[in-house]
């Protein structure tokens, strides 16, 4: 049973930072690459951020110069660091995860979401 667990989201003022995590657990082979989505009111859901096994990392235009990725493969965890946030970048948090259960497969797992709300 393989979960994706997320902590660090909440109420800020624009101009303010968030840090946000995520934990995957459970029987695994390999995690590849993880990342965030986000989905703001009203609107679909898009990829804030990704990083790939080995440390590549890729943000999203909207979000360069404030947000950065990375992850800690000894706790099978991933983080977005928020800085300079702004009243645009509220919306729900989803963390991402491609994970192998044997050497010969791969399946996409997602976290439950997390709220973050940015004030003027």
């Amino acid at each position: 049973q393989v979960q994706l667990v997320e902590s660090g989201g909440g109420l800020v003022q624009a101009g303010g930072s968030l840090r946000l995590s995520c934990a995957a657990s459970g029987s695994m082979f390999r995690i590849n690459h993880m990342g965030w989505y986000r989905r703001p009111l009203g609107k679909q859901r898009e990829l804030v951020a990704i990083i790939t096994s080995d440390g590549a990392s890729t943000v999203a235009d909207f979000v360069k110069g404030r947000f950065s990725i990375s992850r800690d493969n000894t706790k099978n965890t991933v983080y977005l660091q928020m800085n300079t946030l702004k009243p645009e970048d509220t919306g729900v948090y989803y963390c991402y995860a491609d994970i192998s259960i044997t050497w010969n497969d791969r399946y996409d797992y997602w976290g439950q979401g997390t709220q973050v709300t940015v004030s003027s």
